[in-house]
């Protein structure tokens, strides 16, 4: 029994001590001239060394396990320099291989041949590395593993942008040279995406556990993209055509980042953030350009004459209608508008899809804004080049067209605007002049530092509406305008018989019956009968001749029938007022017989006769 115990105790004592003994073991086959990466026995070795470091860290309690545990550590990092020098080697062995046949077939190299030699030699070197890299990535929890493991993806990276860098920047220069920058960036990216997609398969072959982190690839991707970067970044802030620029907006956005890069997202995740940082170059430029744009084209519009021929121009443009016999031949419906207005608008739809809406919101607040005032400007000028009127109807057209174009626009018009004001800064440095304060009065309310602060002062534009506070005011003008061109004689005798009755009213007060104004109305000398009769037939033949006429440019300039009929329906309310007033007025102060010779038109005969009209 005593012997049998003894026994156990020595196998249980020698199968602590194995992990021991292995140091020696291990030392003289790592440390062998003959042992090499891709030799049979390294792997095996290694994975007992990993044991046996394992165990001598779980018993820090053994004799010795201190000592041990730093020779065989010496041993592991000896074994992964080992493994790094191999891996280098090998990598550099399959990058000269490439580069010798690159030499060999000399500049006459097509893309095809290029791209087979430098990824199918290097596919071979993933089948000689695999077993080592399986190993180092199955570890890569370990901390000195995963040291190895970045330190082989650096060596890879490095090599492999070595034999690439100078093909895709030669590449990229080519595009440079004959395209255009909407057509250099799609061909550039184009390009760039299938680099990065044949780069993220072979890493692949060598590192499959390591291929979903983009990180790993980043030192051979983000030199690439600098390329591409780099040659854009110079012509981008040179363009000022705003089609271009919004045209690079929708290959970068729709086609590279939202169709390309969504279906191969985890081999093109390297590209994203430089195709991210070349959208916001694009946005600021064409965040820019669109002000200037603002600035040059719409605010500061100087109109030729051909630009304010109202309206002749819409005439011309009804004849060219008039003519055409099929769609196709219509004439551009801008054509008729005020450049400005076709500019705004025109600029505006081009940047909705283009720009954030924080960012749109602004550009377009601005551009409705001085837009309307340059139409305002023009209609001044029309009315004084063709007639009031002209440039009324020139004015509510294109702010009805300004309206009904930017409606669309899912947006708020409204944009607050903050200014800094030093106003009360002058007062209180006056009074320390004066002596009535002083500057270094730090305990009270007026202190340097409030004293020095600035006030902020916030004030809330809505361009949309002061548009439309414009449309009305116009509108309302254009009424009142074509009601007085209409019934002013009945406008006008009415607001007389008034401050006669006003007046005879007063004087019997002061009871003065002798009084010229005591006279009855119809005696009066504007007021005989025939005077009215004048009255009422020069309103009648206005309504025939004139109205017609304010008709007919009213539909030159309105093409819309429900428009015309909202704008006229109060003209023709008017009128109708007018003639009710009169009425009315007669029938108190003239007999029966007089009412008959002065002919005033029966309301429904008018009604008709206005309706008519439309």
């Amino acid at each position: 029994m005593e012997k049998q115990r003894l026994i156990e105790f020595a196998e249980a004592l020698r199968s602590k001590l194995n992990y021991f003994d292995e140091l020696e073991n291990v030392a003289t086959n790592f440390y062998s001239p003959n042992m090499r990466v891709g030799n049979g026995h390294f792997l095996p070795l290694l994975k007992r060394l990993d044991e046996c470091i394992s165990y001598v860290e779980r018993n820090p309690q053994y004799a010795e396990s201190s000592v041990y545990l730093v020779k065989f550590r010496q041993l592991q990092s000896r074994a992964l320099g080992m493994i790094r020098s191999h891996v280098l080697s090998v990598l550099k062995s399959a990058s000269s291989q490439v580069l010798a046949v690159i030499r060999g077939n000399g500049a006459a190299v097509s893309e095809g041949v290029e791209a087979s030699v430098i990824y199918v030699r290097f596919k071979a070197a993933a089948s000689e590395l695999k077993p080592v890299l399986m190993e180092i990535e199955s570890r890569s929890s370990r901390k000195e593993y995963a040291q190895v493991l970045a330190e082989c993806h650096r060596l890879y990276c490095e090599q492999r942008l070595s034999l690439v860098k100078g093909i895709v920047h030669q590449r990229i220069s080519e595009f440079a040279k004959k395209e255009a920058l909407p057509s250099l960036t799609r061909s550039g990216c184009a390009y760039l995406m299938q680099v990065c997609y044949l780069e993220h398969q072979l890493f692949d072959h060598f590192f499959p556990s390591s291929s979903e982190d983009v990180t790993s690839l980043a030192p051979l991707i983000d030199p690439l993209c600098t390329y591409l970067y780099d040659t854009l970044r110079p012509k981008l802030i040179h363009e000022a055509n705003l089609d271009f620029l919004c045209e690079l907006v929708d290959i970068l956005k729709v086609e590279v980042l939202g169709e390309q890069l969504s279906k191969r997202s985890e081999s093109l995740a390297g590209l994203r953030p430089t195709l991210h940082r070349v959208l916001a170059d694009v946005h600021e430029r064409l965040t820019f350009r669109a002000r200037t744009h603002i600035r040059d084209e719409i605010a500061n519009y100087f109109p030729f004459d051909e630009d304010l021929d109202y309206p002749g121009k819409l005439e011309r443009s009804v004849e060219t209608l008039s003519g055409t016999t099929s769609p196709e031949e219509n004439v551009d419906v801008f054509k008729s508008w005020y450049p400005p207005l076709e500019k705004t608008l025109s600029c505006l739809s081009k940047l909705y899809r283009c720009l954030e809406p924080a960012v749109f919101t602004g550009l377009a607040q601005e551009a409705v804004e001085v837009c309307s005032t340059s139409i305002q400007k023009a209609s001044k000028l029309i009315a004084k080049r063709s007639s009031p009127m002209d440039g009324q109807l020139f004015l509510i057209k294109h702010l009805l067209i300004l309206r009904e174009q930017i409606a669309p626009f899912d947006i708020e018009f409204s944009v607050t605007h903050k200014e800094l004001d030093f106003s009360h800064l002058l007062e209180h440095l006056r009074r320390i002049l004066r002596g009535q304060a002083s500057l270094f009065d730090w305990s009270r309310s007026t202190s340097l530092a409030r004293t020095l602060s600035p006030r902020v002062l916030e004030s809330q534009i809505d361009a949309k509406k002061e548009l439309e506070k414009n449309l009305k005011s116009t509108c309302e003008e254009f009424i009142m305008s074509v009601t007085k061109l209409v019934v002013d004689p009945m406008l006008s005798f009415v607001t007389k018989v008034t401050a006669v009755k006003v007046a005879l009213s007063s004087s019997n007060q002061e009871q003065k019956p002798d009084s010229v104004l005591a006279k009855p109305l119809k005696n009066q000398a504007f007021a005989t009968p025939d005077k009215v009769a004048e009255l009422v037939q020069t309103v009648g033949v206005s309504i025939q001749q004139e109205l017609p006429k304010v008709m007919a440019k009213l539909k030159l300039y309105l093409q819309n029938s429900s428009t015309r009929t909202i704008l006229f329906k109060p003209i023709k309310t008017n009128i109708v007022e007018a003639h009710l007033q009169l009425q009315s007025l007669l029938k108190s102060e003239y007999s029966d017989e007089e009412m008959k010779n002065i002919g005033i038109v029966p309301m429904q005969d008018l009604n008709a006769q206005l309706d008519n009209l439309l």
